[in-house]
């Protein structure tokens, strides 16, 4: 028996949702909202490139709602709407759908999600008997995962470092790399992702689940961050960066106890390999663990059909679908990496760990 799930938004991660959830042997796709009116009453197999599901995409929210499914995989923009994002979940969990969501990513560890927010949700969770996770590649498996499980290897914990290094140039998501993160922007004050405070909002969750699965507790977050800027123009699959613009960032979200930095999320983020070779080097993912043992992890990802950031927004995606069953068999409030059961994907695509309550 399949689990019944609705797609919210075909954005850059999903798209892919909307394909993931077709080939996945344990769900249906039992309909599709769209933001744009362009989208309206297409069939979802052809927004997203594969054949006809019979799922016509519709921007009737209520409809949707009121449907038999189970789940919402919640994938809508909230960068510049993070209130009407926490309103969306709160109807949806109220109205009994478990939700797998990428997109409101401080929701990796609820409590950090800002004041209210938690205990908001997971009231409208227990009424609906519904429940939600959060996750995705980065913020989630690609820091969070990668490390709560190797912290499992050592019996002394010091530091824990999480890094990003990722070339943004073949991402096409002009929004987010100009509007959000300022690349091509003159001054670092036009970015968005480096004014003070908003690294500790989107990242603050990852260094709070790694702490609680130690037994940390910080006393105070602290932001840094630099920034390049392009010395000839730049084509990027987002648009152009002329020269002058911000051409690459690096910024870290730094966890303090006694006046030690205890765990660190960092990002380095270029749109040309060679640019500053200083900056840490390699792409994908790295953990680094002090301790005893001290512990080194790299993970990167590729993919048959595009490149790392194909890979990145893929993952993203599945890392939610294949939590389905489990998010399902999960008691009614908000969950994290830490509640839920090892899941995984089966030899067809699919997932395993846990059952339909």
């Amino acid at each position: 028996m399949t689990i019944k799930v609705i797609q919210w938004a075909t954005g850059t991660v999903g798209e892919h949702a909307v394909r993931g959830i077709v080939a996945h042997p344990q769900l249906e796709l039992a309909g599709l909202w769209v933001h744009s009116e362009s989208k309206e009453g297409i069939d979802a197999g052809g927004l997203v490139g594969i054949e006809p599901t019979g799922v016509i995409a519709t921007r009737d929210a209520d409809e949707l709602l009121a449907s038999d499914a189970e789940v919402v995989c919640y994938t809508a923009n909230s960068d510049l709407r993070p209130d009407g994002v926490i309103d969306d979940l709160e109807r949806m969990l109220r109205l009994g759908k478990n939700v797998v969501n990428t997109s409101y990513v401080p929701l990796l560890f609820p409590e950090s999600a800002g004041p209210g927010v938690a205990d908001r949700l997971r009231a409208a969770a227990i009424e609906g008997g519904a429940t939600l996770y959060t996750s995705g590649i980065d913020p989630g498996f690609g820091n969070v995962g990668v490390t709560i499980g190797a912290l499992a290897l050592c019996k002394q914990v010091d530091t824990v470092r999480m890094v990003e290094i990722v070339n943004y140039a073949t991402w096409n998501n002009p929004f987010t790399m100009f509007e959000i993160m300022g690349f091509g922007k003159a001054d670092e004050a036009e970015s968005l992702l480096l004014a003070q405070g908003t690294t500790s909002i989107a990242w603050g969750p990852v260094i709070e689940l790694v702490a609680q699965a130690v037994g940390l507790s910080f006393d105070e977050i602290v932001e840094r961050h630099e920034v390049i800027h392009a010395d000839e123009p730049i084509e990027i699959a987002s648009g152009s960066v002329p020269v002058g613009g911000i051409s690459g960032m690096r910024f870290e979200v730094v966890g303090m106890i006694d006046g030690v930095e205890r765990i660190v999320l960092e990002h380095v983020t270029r749109l040309r390999d060679e640019d500053r070779p200083d900056w840490p080097q390699g792409s994908g993912y790295r953990i680094e663990i002090t301790g005893d043992p001290n512990v080194t992890l790299e993970l990167g990802l590729s993919s048959p059909n595009g490149d790392h950031n194909f890979a990145g927004c893929l993952a993203t995606a599945m890392h939610v679908l294949n939590a389905v069953p489990a998010v399902v068999a999960a008691e009614p409030g908000l969950v994290t990496m830490l509640d839920l059961p090892v899941y995984s994907a089966d030899a067809t695509g699919g997932a395993t760990g846990g059952a339909s309550r």
